[in-house]
């Protein structure tokens, strides 16, 4: 049988055009990709620029809050500091109250030692005895742990046979209108900051209550 020649078609060689389409391939990709790399460093930008501006925001809220709880703390110990004066004592004297004795932070404790209250400002004479509560914002929760508190120091004179009257109190640098109700419907009478003194005006027909 006779061998059938196989023959290939010779292989052409890159054309200039073949080259040039390449080229042109190429730099299409990579006009695409610098595209892409603006774009992404663009929003790397202004997500770091929005960052930082968030960043300035939060630092000046916090400055300011630092500054109000600065404020606070400095009209609280301003206030605390009126309550232990001559002042305070002349403004409850116009109430008919004539404490004898006034002192802040006193602790009271049980007769086996145990621990029953703690009263920021007490005063008190041969009738009367009134513990005050200190807040520089006062709120319902310190209310209602006051009258709770004004009980337990009811049991302790009572146990000491001790009848004076007891009254209470709460002050405050800050006290919006609806906790200013709340405190005077409690029958506490209500000491309220006033520039660098205090006041004490309770309403007309105000009736403290007495435990």
């Amino acid at each position: 049988m006779a061998n059938v020649a196989q023959t290939r078609e010779p292989q052409r060689g890159l054309t200039f055009e073949d080259v040039w389409a390449a080229m042109m391939e190429t730099d299409r990709k990579m006009q695409e990709m610098t595209e892409k790399s603006k774009r992404e460093w663009e929003e790397i930008r202004q997500l770091s620029k929005e960052t930082a501006q968030q960043m300035k925001e939060t630092d000046r809220k916090l400055k300011e809050t630092d500054r109000i709880v600065g404020d606070l703390g400095n009209r609280f110990g301003e206030l605390a500091e009126h309550l232990v004066t001559p002042t305070m004592t002349e403004k409850f004297r116009a109430l008919q109250y004539s404490f004898t004795k006034a002192g802040p932070d006193l602790v009271f404790f049980g007769r086996d030692g145990s621990f029953l209250a703690e009263v920021d400002v007490w005063l008190e004479n041969g009738e009367y005895a009134m513990a005050v509560e200190v807040k520089s914002k006062p709120r319902q929760e310190h209310v209602k742990h006051h009258l709770k508190r004004m009980e337990v120091l009811r049991a302790y004179l009572d146990e000491r046979n001790d009848t004076r009257k007891l009254l209470g109190a709460v002050a405050g640098a800050i006290v919006p209108p609806e906790m200013r109700n709340y405190i005077l419907k409690k029958g506490f009478y209500l000491i309220e900051q006033s520039g660098d003194t205090v006041k004490i005006e309770p309403p007309a027909g105000f009736k403290p209550r007495v435990w």
